[in-house]
């Protein structure tokens, strides 16, 4: 059949009718039904009501036996052909037959084999003995192609270009050599070839078995046989059956955990004889057990390691055991021939009579009634019960003999006279699933009944398929990931793409690592005898790698440069200014340059002509000037996209005396220009890029920041959405990969115990291929998704993949994005950048070109569409950070804000000892910097607008003196220190504002706008201030020992409004009027209200969409067209209806309105009280209004 597995739902009740359509044609003779799953209520039966709808088959056959041959005449006895199609079907149970074969006197050779039951194509449009090229080309596809089923199999070729189908697995090929007609004489064999005279004709027997349908360019050759067309012969003119005879085989398939099958044997016989076939993927199983009578042992039968194991078992003696045979494990039919009689025993492996194993250990047979093949039945409590320590045997048992008596298993299984369990009759299920090769990079397959495993040893790379490359892409990731020393790495520029990894010296340094590739011409290459038209070409080879592989490398990277130097004693090089260059070098995609090294590309110069340093003006190199002397031209070639250099042409060393020498140094680059291509998506978009075509396995990865936690990074699928992947952020902190490649639609998801939307670059990775699905994200473990073992991955989509957001509903993701590579492919995101979509070329969002900046220190939030601001570390409020969050004093009111509860401990004061830095601006330890600020308007003095205490005697405190001047008090040890702030009188009623920074023993105070004033503390005081305990606003209340200026100017206490109060993090006025706990810090007296202190309201901006209660979102709703032309007239109709009431219902009422005038003059007032009348103000304000007539008329 062709195409592959798939699974087809049904109705869910008696009256639907499912309808479900191939996706690939097939031609079949039986159709099994395996259902997987139904309705278990009511008894749980299945009905079923089948319907199949086709085309009609045109089926010619042709039977062989092996000593059969037909050929076919070619037109004017030659073909030449630039393209050719030919198709065959066949079936067979031989492993091995000549299916095609033509030759040409040219050497063209065309031959179709079956060879171990795989089909070889070999193709050669002609050799080449002058160029030693040798034009065979095989290609090899299908496994067990011995089973008796109809395979299919199309050939079409067009030039050197060869597509090989059989079934569904396709091989396509570039034919060897450089001709493109295929040129054959005479004949076309089909079958076989009796003749023997043939030079290139394979050692493989004729074919035996059917073939049909053969076709070699339009041309039915089996029904122009059975016409008995002239060009069309059959040697001997013997006799053909244009017809298939079926083969009746009854192999029985063993596929269960608890398959077996029992069968009857003749009772008390003194010979043992046991004989059939099998075949299996499996290394261990039991093929057959069976107990002597009269308690004389039992005798086993099993595979091991790929071997035959006999094992005999004698009660009271030693067990006889030995082994036959290699590698039977390979899934081809094996014949075990065996016959034992007393001490002696004779195994035989496929019926090679020559070298039977006998053995001849004592042992005594008498054969028991019950023969059990491939397991023991889990119920076994018979006296004869079969008992081993096998695993049970998978795979097929066909043409069982006991006896010498062939078991015709209906009438064993019809009389009852055997059991089993878990079996299928009447077929062989066995599964190729090492062909073709799901192991990808050159991994090794093995294989069981029910799955397979790839050994990736020695590849480079990794995982269920080896799939995934084991190294980094470039020195700069492993710089990244922690390698700083410098040495030879193994690098894999396309990681898990079709490149080999190869090794390369990584020099690290601090910002950057460059990577060096070396090569063959390094050392200099001394060049003569060469001409324009007969030059010298220097191809450099590089060390560890193939010219592709270096190419990928220079194509990832930031910067690379190569040096290159031309030393010349009379040779001439690029010939400038206006000759024919000499010589030149080829770069990448094999292109040609003539500029030289130092200068600028595509020039036609050298670098002394940019240095101005050339030997001759008149050129533009110094060998250009043909001196008799040894002159150079050298420098770096650092355009990236040339390099690296491929080879080097020299054609002017063929004169008298004429010499050269050339050196290319080693390939120099650093960067990784994929890890850093970054994008912002600022608008709901998607990026449109070609469709993604990963065959059967995908690994995505890419890094990712954003702050919404409902979107989609990527989508790929086809039309119907029936093909599609898809990675998405599902909520904070569950990162989904959901996809349907043939088996509905699954997901794989990660439950991340972070959120994932918190502005941070994470780094995702997913890969799927036919065993499991799987997500990363950071280093967080995978989550995974197993397959079971008979599942086929087919990721054909058609759409473009798109980046962004979905095709289907639009989830858009804001945020950034970079290092994007599908496949180990990376994809340029900086290519696609476009501004007005909202797609920005690195990470820029909002916040860089903020419409209205944060206020007072506050931090911006990055919503790349919008932007917030984070207002927790200030003392204001807001949007923007600008509300001011201020308070009023009475006279006598305070406020008391605890900084810390108890003092610092020793383990932390230490701890600040060693690392003066470590959690600075934290709660309470010792801190070697300070940041205060707030504002304050007043007209009463003296006061103490802000103190901060501690539990040792350090404080500092910011006074109002009488005179109105600020000063500010530090006490950092045993001296209180005093800084004058402003000398000015700021207690006038206005608001000022006061800021105040340390740095170790710095001091940088400001008032208002005035200059800045640093001072310094001296030496002899702590620079440390010492677990911070407690901040007063309004008065001093502390407890215990209080500085004498303190306490002079703390009464009667501050009166008047103070706001924008912070102390490094703490904002006491903020953790009082605007709460983010239950239960805050905060203690005060009398009244304290909250004020703004006489701040102007702020001018504000736009309001992003995000915070916007009347945005109405970013999905947008689909609008049914569908609407039939009826609808639409009706509509209309209503419509212009409405609008003619409308136009008639307005020239009414103006009709009415017709010459009447109304006047708003006023009228007389009617007093609120009878006692009251009107006021003669309004008397005289009546009395000189003008009298206007009104002429009221009645309609």
């Amino acid at each position: 059949m062709r195409g592959g597995n798939s699974t087809m739902p049904g109705n869910w009740n008696y009256y639907q009718v499912k309808r479900n359509v191939f996706h690939y044609e097939f031609t079949a003779k039986h159709i099994r039904l395996l259902p997987l799953a139904w309705n278990t209520e009511n008894g749980g039966k299945i009905g079923v009501r089948l319907e199949l709808f086709g085309c009609p088959y045109d089926s010619h056959v042709l039977q062989y036996n092996g000593d059969d041959s037909v050929f076919y005449l070619y037109p004017e006895k030659r073909s030449r052909t630039l393209h050719d199609h030919i198709t065959i079907n066949f079936k067979t149970l031989e492993q091995d037959g000549l299916l095609l074969h033509s030759e040409g006197i040219q050497g063209d050779i065309f031959t179709l084999e079956l060879k171990r039951g795989r089909l070889h194509l070999h193709i050669s449009l002609g050799s080449s003995v002058l160029h030693k090229v040798n034009g065979r080309t095989t290609l090899i596809a299908g496994s067990l192609l011995d089973n008796l089923h109809w395979h299919y199999v199309t050939i079409k070729r067009y030039g050197r270009q060869v597509n090989f189908t059989v079934d569904s697995q396709r091989v396509t090929a570039i034919c060897n050599g450089e001709f493109t007609h295929m040129d054959l004489n005479t004949k076309l064999y089909v079958g076989g070839v009796i003749e023997e005279n043939l030079p290139h004709l394979p050692t493989t027997p004729n074919f035996r078995g059917c073939l049909e349908n053969v076709f070699f360019n339009g041309i039915n050759i089996i029904d122009k046989a059975k016409r008995e067309d002239t060009d069309v012969h059959i040697p001997g003119k013997k006799k053909m059956h244009f017809a298939c005879r079926d083969i009746l085989l009854r192999p029985m398939t063993f596929a269960g955990p608890n398959n077996f099958l029992q069968v009857p044997g003749f009772f008390r016989r003194s010979r043992l004889a046991v004989k059939f076939k099998f075949r299996s993927w499996d290394y261990t199983g039991l093929l057959m057990f069976t107990r002597f009578a009269d308690d004389l042992g039992a005798l086993e039968l099993g595979l091991s390691e790929g071997q035959i194991n006999v094992t005999i078992f004698q009660p009271g003696k030693k067990k006889i055991q030995f082994a036959a045979g290699y590698r039977l494990n390979n899934g081809y039919w094996h014949t075990v021939d065996l016959a034992a009689r007393d001490n002696l025993l004779t195994l035989t492996i496929d019926e090679e009579e020559g070298s039977p194993l006998k053995i001849t250990n004592p042992f005594t047979v008498r054969t028991g009634d019950r023969y059990f093949f491939g397991g023991c039945p889990k119920t076994n409590n018979t006296i004869r019960k079969c008992e081993t320590k096998l695993n049970r045997f998978h795979g097929c048992i066909q043409h069982i003999f006991i006896d010498d008596e062939q078991l015709d298993i209906d009438i064993i299984l019809e009389r009852k006279w055997g059991r089993y369990a878990e079996l299928l009759f009447g077929t062989c299920g066995i599964t190729d699933r090492c062909t073709p090769n799901p192991c990808e990079h050159e991994g090794r397959c093995i294989q069981s009944w029910d799955d397979f495993i790839c050994l990736c040893e020695n590849t480079g790379y990794k995982g269920e398929v080896c799939h995934m490359s084991v190294y980094k892409e470039s020195c700069e990731a492993y710089r990244l990931s922690g390698k700083y020393w410098s040495g030879n790495y193994t690098i894999d520029p396309d990681l898990s793409g079709p490149l080999k990894p190869f090794e390369v010296y990584c020099k690290m340094k601090s910002y950057k690592a460059w990577t060096v590739i070396m090569h063959d011409r390094v050392d200099g290459t001394k060049v003569t005898g060469s001409s324009i038209d007969r030059p010298y070409i220097g191809d450099v080879k590089y060390w560890n790698a193939s010219w592709d592989e270096v190419t990928a490398l220079a194509n990832t990277s930031m910067y690379c440069e190569q040096w290159i130097d031309y030393s010349c004693y009379k040779s001439r090089l690029l010939n400038t200014p206006n000759g024919r260059p000499f010589g030149y070098w080829i770069g990448r995609n094999n292109e040609t340059h003539y500029y030289w090294g130092g200068t600028f590309r595509e020039v036609h110069k050298c670098g002394c002509s940019v240095n101005q340093t050339c030997v001759d003006p008149k050129f533009q190199c110094n060998c250009d000037a043909d001196y008799r002397q040894w002159y150079s031209d050298k420098g770096y070639l650092d355009f990236r996209d040339h390099l690296p250099v491929r080879r080097v042409v020299v054609g002017d060393t063929n004169r008298t005396g004429s010499e050269a020498q050339f050196t290319v140094g080693p390939l120099r680059c650093h960067g990784d220009r994929n890890i850093w291509n970054t994008i912002a998506f600022t608008k709901p978009a998607y990026i449109a890029f070609p469709t993604f075509r990963p065959g059967s396995s995908a690994d995505i990865s890419f890094h990712f920041k954003t702050y919404r936690g409902n979107c989609v990074f990527l989508e790929n699928s086809d039309e119907h959405l029936r093909n599609f992947i898809r990675i998405e952020l599902n909520s904070t902190h569950e990162l989904v990969f959901v996809f349907m490649v043939g088996d509905g639609i699954l997901n794989v998801t990660l439950h991340s115990p972070v959120g994932l939307n918190d502005n941070e670059w994470h780094f995702v990775q997913v890969e799927i291929n036919v065993k499991l699905a799987r997500i990363k994200v950071d280093y967080q473990p995978w989550a995974v998704k197993r397959f079971p073992g008979q599942t086929f991955i087919t990721m054909n989509f058609t759409h473009p993949l798109l980046v962004g957001s979905a095709n289907r509903t639009l989830r858009p993701f804001l945020g950034c994005m970079r290092g994007l590579r599908m496949n180990g492919v990376p994809l340029d995101l900086e290519g696609r950048v476009n501004e007005e979509q909202g797609i920005r070329r690195n990470c820029t969002g909002e916040c860089l070109n903020a419409t209205i900046p944060c206020r007072n220190s506050g931090q911006c939030i990055e919503g790349y569409a919008s932007y917030t601001c984070d207002c927790n570390n200030t003392a204001f409020d807001g949007f923007y950070c600008h509300k001011d969050i201020g308070a009023y004093f009475e006279i006598g009111s305070w406020l008391r804000y605890n900084i810390r509860k108890k003092p610092t401990s020793d383990e932390a004061v230490w701890a600040n000892w060693i690392d003066p830095h470590y959690d600075n601006f934290s709660l309470g330890y010792n801190d070697t910097a300070d940041d205060i600020e707030f504002s304050f308007s007043t007209v009463h003095t003296p006061a103490v607008l802000l103190y901060i205490s501690s539990f040792v005697q350090d404080y500092i405190a910011v006074i109002l003196k009488k005179d109105g001047s600020v000063d500010l008090r530090y006490k950092l040890g045993l001296r209180t220190q005093t800084y004058q702030l402003t000398h000015r009188n700021l207690a006038d009623g206005y608001p000022h504002y006061v800021n105040i920074t340390r740095h170790n023993r710095t001091i940088k105070t400001q008032v208002d706008y005035m200059e800045p004033i640093v001072d310094k503390i001296t030496l002899v005081e702590d620079a440390r201030f010492d677990s911070p305990k407690t901040m007063f606003l309004g008065r001093v209340m502390e407890v215990g020992d209080i500085d004498y200026e303190i306490q002079r100017l703390n009464a009667p206490g501050f009166i008047g409004c103070i706001s924008g109060v912070r102390y490094n993090v703490y904002a006491p006025l903020k953790a009082f009027f605007r709460p983010n706990e239950t239960d805050p810090p905060v203690t005060t007296q009398g009244y304290v209200s909250e004020s703004n202190c006489g701040a102007f309201p702020p001018v504000l901006g736009y309001v992003p969409w995000e915070v916007d209660p009347w945005f109405t979102g970013i999905e947008y709703i689909y609008i049914h067209d569908d609407l039939g032309l009826f609808w639409i007239t009706v509509i209309a109709i209503l419509a212009l209806l409405l609008l003619f009431a409308g136009l008639y219902s307005i020239y009414v009422y103006a009709y009415q309105q017709k010459g009447s005038y109304r006047t708003n003059e006023p009228k007389n007032l009617e007093s609120p009280s009878s006692a009251r009348p009107l006021t003669e103000s309004l008397r005289r304000e009546k009395k000189n209004l003008p009298q206007i007539d009104e002429d009221f008329r009645s309609d």
